[in-house]
């Protein structure tokens, strides 16, 4: 879910045969990768010696063997509970292979996405790792609707790029194909989300003309937006381009949910970490650039079907 933003980006890009490769890999998601909650999994576990990045951990951490990550896990294909309650996903495996170059297990703790930046402010856990947009807001504590500063903000490694969808029930796109469109219709979105930004910009385009005015109405989870949509309570949703795809594929076999228009940028997905744990930010720097050179990156993107989002270089906040 992207990471909440004042700036609402114009470029569009197409990228629908994505979608037939999410479809592909959907039948292998239920097997994807083990359990990583806060109670009894994480990546595998691995010694510190055999690891060639674990000096660069910080001491503490690297005693401790694990690292724990915050994420709202009700994100599929990113971040999901499969139908046997495994938690899965593209971030799941990412921090695993980054586990195996660091020598600790990365320990998934659920929370809602709206909660993670302030968990993490509070030492819930060690970083965020969320399908969270690289702003600058972010970077620098903005709160996005009022322009002020409200924290200390965060660091960011971008590890991916995503961009936005809008989708409706599937036989009634309602003639949407932008996000001009949206006048005179409710769409439903997970809160403080770059989606839910989009969404309160449009409103302010749509606001001259009461008869077109938007509806926003914005929930705690994806999953919950959908349900407001497919129980006829929203137009359409709005969320990041993998989530989209996944849900059009997979939801009620495919008869759910179909996409609408062009995809509308948003940024790189970047993990979470406190301003002030730069030796932490700097080891998962290295460790994404090291699953990057060996390939383990590109299978692990391949694996989801979402190649269009891969990245090269693990950057330091690098959104904008």
């Amino acid at each position: 879910m992207t990471a909440s933003t004042t700036r609402r980006t114009t470029g569009l890009r197409s990228r629908t045969a994505a979608v037939g490769a999410i479809a592909v890999a959907g039948a292998l998601l239920l097997t994807a990768c083990g359990d990583q909650t806060k109670k009894d999994s994480g990546s595998d576990s691995t010694s510190t010696s055999a690891a060639p990045l674990a000096d660069k951990l910080p001491a503490a951490v690297r005693d401790k063997g694990v690292i724990n990550v915050g994420s709202d896990i009700a994100y599929a294909p990113v971040e999901y509970k499969d139908e046997s309650g495994k938690v899965v996903g593209i971030d799941l495996d990412i921090a695993a292979a980054m586990g195996k170059q660091l020598g600790v297990d990365f320990k998934f703790q659920n929370a809602t996405f709206d909660t993670l930046i302030g968990g993490l402010a509070a030492k819930r856990y060690d970083i965020a790792m969320s399908a969270m947009t690289d702003t600058k807001d972010r970077q620098e504590g903005i709160d996005a609707d009022t322009g002020k500063k409200v924290g200390a903000g965060v660091d960011f490694v971008d590890y991916f790029t995503a961009g936005v969808s809008l989708y409706t029930n599937k036989g009634d796109d309602q003639g949407i194909k932008t996000w001009d469109d949206l006048c005179g219709k409710t769409i439903a979105v997970q809160r403080n989300t770059f989606s839910h930004d989009l969404a309160k910009d449009q409103a302010k385009k749509c606001k001259d003309d009461k008869k077109k005015a938007l509806k926003i109405e914005d929930f705690a989870t994806n999953p919950e937006a959908e349900t407001r949509m497919r129980s006829k309570g929203a137009d359409v949703v709005s969320a990041d381009y993998p989530v989209a795809a996944y849900s059009v594929k997979t939801s009620g076999g495919g008869d759910y949910f179909e996409i609408v228009g062009d995809q509308v940028e948003a940024g790189p997905y970047g993990i979470a970490v406190a301003k002030d744990n730069t030796e932490l930010r700097d080891a998962l720097q290295a460790a994404v650039q090291a699953i990057i050179d060996n390939g383990e990156y590109e299978k692990i993107i391949k694996k989801w079907g979402v190649e269009d989002g891969a990245v090269t270089e693990a950057k330091i906040n690098g959104g904008s």
